[in-house]
């Protein structure tokens, strides 16, 4: 018994059903369901919600979300040695589960989620930022989801908090602040994982806005912003030279002068620069 419900220890579910950690599936599982708890509980009153879980593993953070309340988890898992054990945590909690077996980056969960909807997950190295931009970025805002509750590397939960100035300031922390409140909610040593990864992690969470902090068309937004810092050590008029043949002069009517460079520039002043641009 685990102490947050009647099924047995981490451990012994991964001994039990052989469920060692790939390397290739960017898995480290996180065996304290204490810390796993802990993790649920960031995600806010659960109760009426529906969970998006992405990765769920051998069911350490699936079983603290159910233990806090949530009305449903939907776990999509990749790894089909797993679905012997989130079996079993289905039939523990009734009608609270349900596992697809697949690539999150493929399946439209939405079919089988009910508003209102939060993602929380440990998500796999591999596809964790890629993850976070597409729910970031949807074609229409609000989202689907009110908040996201989401473990990364340290390096990565630091670049989607960054402010200027900073070298983990860019692309990440424009599309991530633009629309959202985001949070470091707490820190985890690579000693809590099995295996214990090279570098520490951290949960980030993140609320969506009812509408974005400033007016901006998002295409482009997002191509200014992956155009400025992708070429970070240059002066703005070099790195957008692309996006108008008179970049200067849209520059300074945002109120950014052509000598700066990306992360210098505040999101307010990327806004104004997107829309400056979207004049055409």
């Amino acid at each position: 018994m685990s102490g947050i419900d009647d099924l047995p220890p981490l451990r012994e579910v991964i001994r039990r059903h052989d469920l060692a950690a790939r390397k290739s599936l960017g898995q480290n599982f996180l065996l304290d369901l204490n810390l796993t708890s802990k993790i649920a509980r960031q995600a806010g009153d659960l109760t009426n919600c529906d969970v998006l879980e992405i990765g769920p593993g051998p069911g350490g953070l699936t079983r603290g979300l159910l233990a806090s309340g949530a009305r449903k988890v939907l776990a999509i898992e990749k790894d089909r040695r797993c679905l012997p054990a989130l079996a079993e945590i289905a039939a523990a909690y009734p009608g609270r589960l349900q596992v697809i077996e697949g690539d999150a980056l493929q399946v439209d969960p939405l079919a089988h989620l009910t508003p209102p909807i939060r993602i929380a997950a440990n998500l796999p190295y591999n596809v964790g930022t890629e993850l976070l931009v597409r729910w970031l970025t949807p074609d229409t805002w609000p989202p689907f989801w009110q908040n996201l509750t989401l473990m990364f590397q340290r390096e990565v939960a630091e670049r989607i908090v960054a402010q200027p100035g900073s070298k983990a300031y860019g692309r990440l922390a424009i599309l991530a602040q633009w629309r959202c409140e985001a949070r470091i909610a707490m820190s985890l040593p690579p000693e809590a994982f099995t295996p214990a990864p090279k570098v520490s992690s951290a949960v980030v969470h993140l609320t969506a806005l009812p509408e974005p902090r400033f007016e901006a068309d998002a295409g482009v937004l997002s191509r200014v912003v992956a155009a400025a810092f992708n070429q970070r050590r240059k002066m703005l008029r070099a790195s957008l030279k692309g996006q108008a043949p008179d970049i200067e002069a849209r520059l300074r009517a945002a109120g950014i002068a052509p000598t700066d460079r990306a992360e210098q520039v505040s999101l307010e002043g990327f806004c104004a620069l997107a829309r400056e641009i979207a004049k055409g």
